[in-house]
């Protein structure tokens, strides 16, 4: 096809438009005048010829135009802007400018793309009025439309309500206040096709005379269009013009223009990578320091409305903010948490301010409004001091019965991104999520779930009804719903009696979503480690995890550090599963984290004043550092133990080659002539009265001992009470002298006992955990799923767990020497007598 170029008249020409097109071009015909093939200037409103016959119209489908108008004036540059369709990804560079016309012409190139599901006459013909066929093919587009939206209601009707979401933004309903910053999608008074038409009928009659206000006020109009229409308005060749004339006018704008020019862009469904954003997010945040909060928190709202990410605008607006936050009302404030939130991130100084106006008002605050708070921390990254939780679980707790279930979930978040226990407050919870989990969704189900996992808290009514709700719901879930699901089960410990079935349905859709792993491996492993918990390996599964394109995934291409649970996984297969013969994890990466944990635990484990204090007793108890070794014994479990090695007859065994006498604390041990027989222990173990001195306090929520019978008397000085240079007294009148103490120390059983290898045989192996309050449920006595799978896994390597508890060991810790020895003896040798 012939490219048609066209010069320069001999006459003066202001603001005339310059074309560049691959098709036939035609005027319109005037009564009784053939103008045929002339191109006459926009100013004289001449329009492309409307008597196209159907087939031409046709063939202009793929037409493109670059468009000129400003060729002609010097000193007038905008930035070139391309409009597209709905269903088009805009890019920020326009296409390409013919520049023939000299140095001094200021380039304005609109270029124009239509969408090839329109009419060809709604996107070529610049003209006055439709015609009758423009009109019907309108009228077909709307009903195509309707058509479309009506079979999307009856999908979304045919959509459970697991599916659906919860409304973010409901707190800003609750207060007037917000209607002064916040987006209002509801448009009161629609727009007709009709005035549609006549306000692109003036934008084509007045062009460059458009004012400002006139531009904004069109744009206000045409946002009213009913959503049908949106797509056909965007193709138009006038609706571009608007926009062309709206930028090269933006510094003219008040800001409550631009804003609504926003706004309109906003009820238009603007694709957010439309180029025409770009240029008013930069003028909006050339802005910013001109305009109120109340300004900036409403645009910063239609940014997000727009889907699109405005970094530039909210680092300024967040400048702003953080010279302003003592003047923030309680609105301003909620609102800009929720647009942070929105934003995922904020400077740490500006929210560290923002919590303290959080504290300030929190008693103000209606229950939405501390969930969209709590909600805005959690998905910045942000945390709320312990004490602030704690007012606001005290604030929920007393009315957990009104909170909606949205706003719920995001208190149950930032309690389980802080860590805080509330007591209280789950107790509330406890009575009242049971009844509301078959009305959730999906998701938040799985939040309510992973909370009590995460706070370690157990409450079976809460678990029960998930579970009753999973096997139907599951088909509905993520492939991290699947395994966060799976997850707060097993490291609660805690099989729900259709426990079986929950499991078979959540591994049903792992099956189903493993294509998803492999851009979130993450969620994968979860998974396949809360089985490993519950017992349960899959082999399939398993073998996909553990295979080298999957380790290599998820050890060098996501940013997630899972080279733990990998190990993990791996260790426990081969304890547990002896009968898989699918991959496994290379030998290099499982010594090289094994490495990793052991210095992990050097530095932390090791070191804790409860295992090292366990450590020097049972060194003393036994006889030196070569009876007992401290070290883990399952590395991929993540917890250190206390190893002990006994004879059948209860002597111990040197085992430990790397133990040296300087870790033991230096004793002169001689023979006193006093020997310690099972009978002294038992009376020094027990009062007058036979019953037994070591007894936990039920009635407590601490579980700290309470000792009866067994009464301490020393002084700050080492003296005892009597005036005597004992260690300590106890009230059965035996006196615990030096050389009782030295001679407790020496075990008859370890008495000159040489370091000698001793037989595999006829030895038993004993680990020793001494356990901290997170290895167990919240306020009970119940394993979690990962120290209960340790447990299982050391009984299948022949070891005997010997459990030192914390609510046993800790309140011993301020106690005398001579009691930590008596406990730790009776803890070892007791055991290994049930044993035999």
């Amino acid at each position: 096809m012939a490219t048609l170029m066209f010069r320069r008249l001999s006459r003066p020409v202001k603001k005339a438009a310059t074309f560049s097109r691959t098709v036939d071009c035609y005027k319109k015909e005037d009564p009784g005048k053939d103008h045929k093939g002339k191109i006459c200037s926009p100013d004289e409103g001449v329009t492309l010829n409307k008597v196209v016959d159907s087939e031409k119209i046709f063939r202009l489908l793929n037409y493109h135009i670059l468009y000129n108008p400003s060729a002609y004036t010097r000193n007038r540059r905008v930035a070139s802007l391309r409009v597209c369709t709905d269903d088009e990804e805009c890019e920020d560079s326009a296409g390409s400018v013919h520049s023939s016309l000299g140095t001094k012409q200021a380039q304005n190139t609109y270029s124009i793309t239509c969408s090839r599901r329109l009419s060809s006459s709604r996107n070529t013909l610049l003209d006055l009025v439709f015609n009758k066929a423009d009109e019907r093919q309108v009228h077909s587009l709307q009903s195509e439309k309707l058509k479309n939206v009506s079979g999307n209601e009856k999908k979304a009707n045919d959509t459970e309500v697991s599916d659906a979401k919860e409304d973010a933004r409901a707190f800003q309903k609750l207060r007037t206040d917000y209607k002064l910053f916040c987006y209002n999608a509801n448009v009161l008074e629609p727009l007709s096709a009709e005035e549609c038409i006549q306000i692109l009928h003036k934008v084509t009659v007045l062009k460059s005379k458009l004012t400002p206000e006139m531009i904004a006020e069109y744009f206000k109009t045409l946002g009213c269009l009913p959503p049908e229409q949106h797509v056909a308005v965007k193709s138009d060749t006038r609706f571009a013009m608007l926009c062309r004339y709206s930028v090269e006018n933006l510094s003219a704008f008040h800001s409550s223009q631009l804003i609504d020019i926003l706004k309109a862009f906003v009820y238009l469904k603007f694709p957010p990578s439309h180029s025409l954003l770009n240029v008013y997010e930069v003028e909006f945040s050339r802005r910013v320091w001109d305009m109120d909060l109340n300004q900036l928190l409403l645009i910063a709202d239609l940014w997000r409305f727009l889907g699109r990410s405005v970094p530039q605008y909210l680092e300024i607006l967040f400048s702003f903010a953080s010279l302003h936050w003592k003047n923030l009302s309680l609105p301003q404030l909620v609102q800009l948490i929720y647009i942070i939130g929105e934003a995922r991130k904020a400077p740490p100084d500006l929210m560290q301010k923002i919590e303290s106006l959080v504290l300030k008002y929190i008693d103000e605050m209606n229950l939405e409004e501390v969930g969209a708070v709590c909600l805005g921390f959690f998905k910045s990254k942000s945390r709320f001091s312990e004490y602030l939780m704690r007012k606001i679980g005290e604030k929920v707790a007393l009315r957990m019965v009104e909170i909606s279930n949205f706003a719920l979930v995001n208190v149950l978040k930032m309690f389980r991104f802080t860590h805080v226990d509330h007591l209280q407050f789950l107790n509330s919870l406890g009575q009242v999520a049971a009844h509301r989990i078959p009305s959730m969704g999906t998701q938040g189900i799985m939040h309510i779930a992973l909370a009590c996992a995460a706070l370690h808290f157990l409450d079976e009514k809460i678990l029960d009804a998930i579970a009753a709700e999973l096997p139907s719901k599951a088909p509905h879930c993520r492939s991290k719903d699947a395994a966060k699901f799976m997850w707060s089960f097993a490291s609660l410990n805690y099989e729900p009696p259709n426990s079986l079935e929950v499991y078979e349905a959540l591994t049903a859709q792992l099956r189903l979503k493993l294509h998803e792993f492999e851009k979130f491996p993450e969620h994968l492993l979860t998974g396949l480690l809360a089985l490993a918990f519950a017992g349960h390996f899959p082999h399939d599964l398993i073998d996909f995890a553990l295979s080298p394109t999957f380790v290599k995934l998820a050890t060098e291409v996501t940013a997630f550090e899972l080279k733990k649970d990998l190990l993990t996984l791996d260790a426990s297969v081969g304890i547990e599963c002896l009968p898989y013969k699918g991959n496994r994890i290379s030998p290099l990466l499982r010594r090289e984290v094994t490495d990793m944990m052991c210095a992990w635990a050097s530095t932390d484990l090791y070191v804790r004043l409860e295992v090292a204090e366990a450590l020097s007793s049972l060194q003393t108890i036994l006889g030196g550092s070569h009876y007992v070794k401290q070290h883990m014994i399952l590395p991929h479990t993540r917890s250190c133990d206390l190893e002990v090695h006994l004879q059948m007859s209860g002597k111990p065994v040197p085992f430990n080659q790397e133990g040296t006498a300087g870790l033991l604390p230096k004793h002169n041990i001689k023979g006193s002539g006093v020997l310690v027989t099972d009978e002294l222990m038992v009376q020094l173990l027990k009062g007058k009265s036979g019953k037994s001195s070591w007894k936990v306090n039920e009635k407590t929520s601490s579980s700290e001992l309470v000792y009866p019978h067994t009464v301490v008397t020393e002084t700050t000085t080492g003296k005892c009470s009597h005036g005597g240079s004992c260690h300590s007294e106890l009230s059965d009148g035996v006196m615990v002298t030096d050389d009782l103490l030295q001679n407790l120390v020496k075990s008859k059983n370890s008495a000159e006992i040489p370091f000698t290898r001793t037989p595999k045989s006829g030895v038993q192996k004993l680990a020793v955990q001494v356990t901290n309050r997170n290895h167990y449920c919240y306020g009970s006595h119940r394993l979690l799923g990962l120290h209960s799978m340790k447990r299982r896994q050391l009984c299948k390597l022949g070891y005997v767990v010997v459990e030192i508890p914390f609510w046993e060991w800790f309140p011993l810790l301020k106690r005398s020497r001579s009691e930590k020895l008596a406990y730790l003896h009776q803890k070892v040798f007791g055991s290994f007598d049930e044993m035999c």
